[in-house]
């Protein structure tokens, strides 16, 4: 295997340090422009400015600064272009702003004549240069199978160290698996971004002197990662030193100079901006400092050139990739391209349909029958506006006129007269639009409850506050006393209690009351009882002080200077704060019923109902007494 000598590390060090210099001397000149004497390819390898063959500071300027190259035989009677004298470049990717390399592999053997591991180290100083090593291109890759090897940075002093075990265990291959890159035989790990010097080494701890018959030899190099695939008789004999001849390929990636882009631009005319053709890009290097140019989209070419960016011509592009479906309709534009039909087949869409030849009649006919066309159409959709219009106002001359019929009905004149007299009264008067638009018009997925005096809905966005509020229509209410709605409702507004729901306000332009009241978003007292599985939440105090609090509640609706009788107690209606305190909900529809209830129309829960009011259909406060023992049993008795 080749060994990597002395004098070739002198060079290298020489080199680094002359280019350094002659770096800082140069670092204030304006870009050079390329003689068209300069040698653009080195035996089967393309030399695309800014990269150049022979020295930078050449009179014909055939490269920027760090990117000449030399052109010389490999030895084998090919030419091949090499950075330094020393690393042969495989390839220059000018879009990507990267070029392949080869570099040497380092190789760690056993010599069974000497019975002593014979090394062959490897290091590499791209500092000074354009280039970095690219991490998202290239992998450590180390095989072998009893090896530790380690890529770090310049004599260990700087930020950067690591390494990769290779095993397989005691010398048994049959492990081993092609493809498979996962410590057993082979092991591959990534750089950090801006590497530009790197060096390998063996571990003396990790030798392959027991298992030599098996695999003699260890090996470890920076990878082009898309150009390694593990084969097993890598780790088993030189298959993969033979395979790239000891000199596998990676990517570096490559930059101008260590501005960025927005650095570069602003200096002054002639200044030292790379990206000089017209239609050029400039892009900041994702490794490390410095800028790479691209030609914009629909400009392909070199744009490190003055004319270097040409439009692309996509109409004389391969005929597979002819961008227009009809043939003959394409038209290059600067930067992108047309499709249009000939002037004799006007009709249809040569992107992604047909051309179809105009079969139309002649102007002299199709202009004034066009005319007579438009002006037709124009009256017939200004009439039909029109009858829209009238019909859209009827419809909302009748609207408005129900609404206001039943606001007078349910005594909302009465009520605003009432609330004009009060003082500090927060009960607010809701028009119906609000109340329709709040419940997406009383759809089925805002209801959030049903019980025996009206259907609960949840509304958003009533008022300025975010908060929803919860809005009942009323049902089994008494048409001949609508005109007292209003005074009872002004009653409930005044009920204000810790352990009873707040009624906000109401809207009476419905044929039923509509109440609005504040919302409670936590569970029931039911859940808690029947469903709740947390034990701890459901103690005997927890449920005595919310019987306490039940128990208040109704005692205030019943203690007021015009009582209210809930009429539907029970643990359904019983809503718990996030403090578990209860609110008495479902309320106030009773103070509207009707006093001459039927069989028929019995309102409240079966079981809850006082036996009484089952007979008589009189709702007093004894019927909400009843039904509170009811709850105060669930709350007693239930686990």
């Amino acid at each position: 295997m080749p060994l990597h000598n002395l004098a070739t590390q002198q060079l290298w060090i020489s080199i680094v340090v002359v280019a350094t210099l002659f770096a800082i001397a140069i670092g204030a000149q304006p870009p050079p422009r390329p003689s068209s004497n300069c040698q653009r390819k080195c035996g089967e390898v393309d030399i695309p400015y800014p990269f150049g063959i022979g020295p930078y500071d050449s009179p014909d300027h055939c490269s920027l600064p760090g990117f000449n190259l030399s052109c010389k035989d490999d030895g084998h009677g090919a030419l091949r272009p090499f950075h330094r004298n020393v690393v042969e470049v495989l390839g220059v990717l000018l879009q990507q702003g990267q070029a392949r390399m080869r570099m040497h592999m380092s190789t760690y053997c056993y010599n069974a004549s000497t019975e002593k591991m014979d090394r062959d180290w490897w290091w590499v100083n791209l500092t000074g240069t354009p280039y970095r090593f690219s991490d998202t291109g290239n992998l450590f890759t180390v095989v072998g199978c009893r090896t530790l090897a380690y890529i770090g940075d310049e004599d260990n002093v700087g930020k950067y160290m690591s390494g990769c075990v290779s095993m397989c265990r005691r010398g048994d291959v049959s492990s081993l698996s092609n493809g498979s890159c996962s410590g057993i035989g082979c092991c591959t790990t990534a750089i950090p971004k801006g590497l530009q010097y790197y060096k390998v080494w063996f571990s003396q701890g990790f030798n392959t002197s027991g298992i030599y018959k098996i695999s003699r030899c260890s090996y470890a190099a920076l990878v082009e990662a898309s150009n390694f695939t593990f084969s097993t008789s890598y780790a088993t004999s030189s298959a993969f030193f033979d395979a790239y001849g000891g000199w596998p390929p990676l990517l570096v990636d490559w930059a101008i100079g260590n501005e960025t882009c927005e650095v570069a631009k602003q200096k002054p005319a002639g200044g030292s901006y790379a990206c000089v053709a017209d239609h050029s890009k400039c892009f900041d290097s994702a490794n490390g400092p410095g800028y790479i140019c691209n030609c914009s989209k629909g400009f392909q070419g070199n744009p490190y050139l003055v004319d270097g960016c040409k439009d692309v011509d996509e109409c004389n592009d391969d005929p597979a990739k002819y961008p227009c479906s009809v043939k003959g309709t394409c038209k290059n534009t600067p930067g992108g391209y047309e499709c249009i039909c000939p002037s004799h087949y006007p009709k249809g869409n040569a992107y992604n349909s047909t051309c179809e030849k105009d079969q139309s009649m002649p102007p002299k006919v199709t202009i004034p029958i066009g005319i007579f066309a438009f002006v037709l159409v124009g009256l017939l959709l200004f009439l039909g506006i029109e009858w829209i219009k009238h019909k859209r106002r009827i419809v909302r001359q009748e609207y408005i006129s129900k609404m206001n019929e039943c606001f007078q009905q349910n005594g909302g004149q009465l009520l605003m007269d009432m609330m004009k007299v009060e003082s500090n009264i927060s009960f607010q008067l809701y028009n119906r639009e609000e109340i329709e638009l709040a419940t997406n018009n009383f759809h089925s997925s805002s209801v959030i409850g049903e019980g025996g005096q009206g259907t609960v809905y949840i509304g958003q966005n009533l008022d300025e506050k975010t908060n929803p509020v919860a809005i009942k229509i009323c049902k089994g209410y008494d048409e001949s006393r609508r005109m007292e709605f209003g005074k009872e409702l002004l009653i409930l507004s005044r009920v204000k209690h810790d352990n009873i729901v707040q009624l906000l306000g109401c809207s009476l332009q419905f044929e039923a009351p509509v109440l609005v009241y504040e919302y409670v978003p936590n569970q029931t007292l039911h859940y808690l009882i029947h469903s709740q599985d947390d034990a701890s939440i459901r103690t005997l105090e927890i449920r005595l002080k919310i019987a306490s609090e039940i128990a208040s509640a109704l005692a205030y609706l019943h203690s007021l200077n015009h009582p209210v009788f809930h009429g539907d107690v029970k643990s359904v209606n019983i809503l718990l704060s996030h403090d578990l305190s209860a609110k008495v909900s479902d309320f106030g529809c009773s103070m509207i019923r009707s006093g001459n209830e039927t069989a028929q129309v019995v309102k409240g829960t079966m079981g809850y109902l006082d036996p009484e009011y089952l007979m008589n259909f009189e709702l007093t406060d004894k019927s909400d007494v009843y039904s509170f023992g009811v709850v105060l049993l669930e709350l007693l008795t239930v686990e």
